[in-house]
């Protein structure tokens, strides 16, 4: 009889020993999102995380179209699904259009393998073309001729480069001269959370 109580007894004590296990591993489960964004705010500031480029309204880039340099129509929904980089012009191509040019040939250029799922546009909005010799220089620039009013719906005007993904949407907008690491950087983190494009 005593023998029965002891065995019983020990019994008890494992069971209740893998209870006492089992709420530490439940405990441990539903305060462990709390502990890493503790760590993550502590470790890892909110402002390490943040885009170069200016974050955009998550709604669809104005409607893109007019004429190629050869005269063939163009819509800039006939580049999907890629990622379209698109500078604008109110005539021909000045210093800051060029520079914004070369800001985006090289940050598509960082992408490395990449580099295909980004499309590069110039919406020139004057009757005067680019110089051939700068047209030379970005081989795989698409040059379109729009009306004035196409350049006045751009989100941030033709003062700016805009990023629009492939379903689209406009998401980035950056400075004409901007810092082309930062600016590939904020390319490359959108090009690898995305499985579009």
């Amino acid at each position: 009889m005593a023998g029965a109580a002891q065995v019983t007894g020990a019994g008890a004590s494992t069971g209740s020993a893998r209870a006492r296990r089992t709420l530490v591993a439940i405990a441990a489960i539903v305060a462990a999102p709390v502990l890493l964004s503790y760590a993550i705010y502590y470790f890892a500031p909110p402002g390490r995380f943040t885009n170069y480029g200016e974050l955009l309204p998550t709604q669809p880039f104005p409607g893109v179209a007019g004429q190629r340099p050869e005269g063939t129509p163009f819509e800039l929904a006939s580049l999907r699904p890629r990622w379209a980089l698109v500078v604008a012009a109110p005539s021909a191509c000045d210093e800051p259009c060029a520079k914004a040019l070369y800001a985006t040939r090289q940050a598509r250029t960082i992408q490395g393998k990449e580099i295909e799922r980004v499309a590069r546009v110039l919406l020139i909005g004057g009757e005067r073309a680019p110089e051939a010799a700068l047209l030379a220089q970005h081989p795989d620039l698409v040059v379109v001729r729009v009306s004035a009013g196409v350049l006045d719906a751009l989100p941030r005007g033709p003062g700016a480069i805009h990023l629009v993904d492939p379903l689209g949407h406009q998401v980035l907008a950056w400075p004409r001269d901007p810092d082309v690491k930062a600016m590939a950087k904020d390319i490359g983190r959108l090009l690898k959370a995305s499985r579009i494009g």
